[in-house]
């Protein structure tokens, strides 16, 4: 239609399997604002199925460790000139970025020198770890959405407009009771979440599932829910499932992981923001993470937080355990678990503790809060 205006380009990019569950909600948000609105960019069969145009599937660029990157220096490489034809095909309006901080702030830049505005949805933990890189963010990111309580007033002391909305997660889940709270009786059941990528699969189901044998010692009837997220072949983590097949009671959960929340008295977790989504269900946990020596050697100079559990790390205080890396052994994992399992008062104070942690997480309507935000920096730049 003549005199019709031109719909606005967005450029999204998510790098991990929870980027781009929580992007497709944000995109889903703006276009109920604006159903014209055009997206293109990186992510995973979510942000697709959202109506985004991706030029690259975020599974081929996700990694964990410093050293494990090196392998995906290729892919990274064409990921960035995916993104240099956006910026000077379509000339987008905005460019969102969630997290995934190695790749997102390099485009920043890009974005920057392009005079394309730049959304920062789901901070890096950067208040963790590798803090140096809040120069980067300083200048080139116009605005943070950030999605953890403290995180807002970080950014702000320095000089950088953020804005807390709340957490994603507390859109997906609604507040929810323990379902199995018989720790001795014979359906006692145990979650084990090894992680979204097959990385973090590979390091860290072996332990967990040595130190299933170890509680099936103690607890003889126990079974063991395995989830396994969205986009990871089956068949390669029951490589790692097999020989324990005749050891351990042990069922699969393909995608929906709240199905292990519901029927778990405990979960042995991965550490990351499936911590966070066990503590909205008020699960108790046993957190443990083991990546490469190097990388682990190489990370640890730079991590200041005393904790590595999210979970933790909002409570300023050692809710649940974590034991990382060299601490991480079946022997170690299977004895925190028991001694939870053991004891109904602590199993009682994990659970308040969790829901204590919940409240600090906000309201739901994240992802409505930082459309506003986007279609307020739209409108900014048109006026410019």
């Amino acid at each position: 239609m003549i005199g019709a205006e031109t719909p606005k380009c967005i450029a999204i990019i998510a790098g991990e399997t929870s980027g781009d569950f929580h992007g497709a909600h944000l995109v889903r948000a703006m276009r109920k604002k604006d159903e014209h609105m055009f997206f293109c960019g990186i992510g995973g069969e979510r942000l697709k199925a959202a109506g985004v145009r991706l030029l690259m599937d975020s599974h081929e660029l996700s990694v964990v460790g410093i050293t494990e990157v090196i392998s995906k220096i290729p892919k990274v490489l064409s990921g960035i000139s995916a993104i240099k034809k956006i910026f000077n095909g379509l000339r987008p309006d905005l460019i969102i970025l969630i997290d995934f901080p190695d790749f997102n702030l390099h485009i920043a830049k890009l974005a920057k020198n392009q005079g394309v505005p730049v959304l920062y949805y789901i901070s890096p933990q950067i208040w963790a770890w590798r803090s140096g890189r809040i120069e980067k963010i300083r200048q080139y990111v116009d605005q943070m959405a950030v999605i953890l309580p403290f995180e807002e007033d970080y950014y702000q002391n320095h000089n950088i407009p953020a804005t807390f909305v709340g957490h994603p997660l507390l859109d997906y889940y609604e507040e929810q009771e323990v379902v199995n709270e018989d720790t001795s009786a014979n359906s006692l059941i145990i979650g084990i979440l090894p992680g979204s990528r097959y990385s973090e699969i590979e390091k860290n189901l072996p332990v967990m599932l040595a130190a299933a044998t170890r509680i099936q010692a103690v607890f003889p009837d126990v079974r063991f829910l395995i989830s396994i997220a969205p986009g990871i072949d089956q068949e390669r983590v029951d490589q790692f499932i097999m020989p324990y097949i005749k050891v351990c009671r042990i069922d699969r959960v393909a995608g929906d992981v709240r199905q292990v929340f519901k029927k778990s008295a405990l979960v042995l977790a991965a550490s990351g923001t499936v911590t966070l989504e066990t503590a909205i269900f008020g699960v108790p946990m046993v957190i443990m993470y083991r990546i490469s020596g190097i990388s682990y050697r190489l990370g640890e100079a730079l991590v200041n937080v005393e904790h590595i559990g999210l979970v933790n790390i909002i409570a300023n205080e050692r809710v649940v355990p974590e034991l990382i890396q060299s601490e991480a052994t079946p022997a170690n994992i299977a004895r925190e678990a028991v001694e939870i399992l053991n004891n109904p008062e602590r199993l009682e104070s994990i659970r308040q503790k969790l829901v204590s942690v919940r409240k600090r997480l906000g309201s739901p309507g994240a992802a409505e809060r930082t459309a506003e935000i986007a279609l307020r920096m739209l409108s900014e730049k048109k006026a410019h």
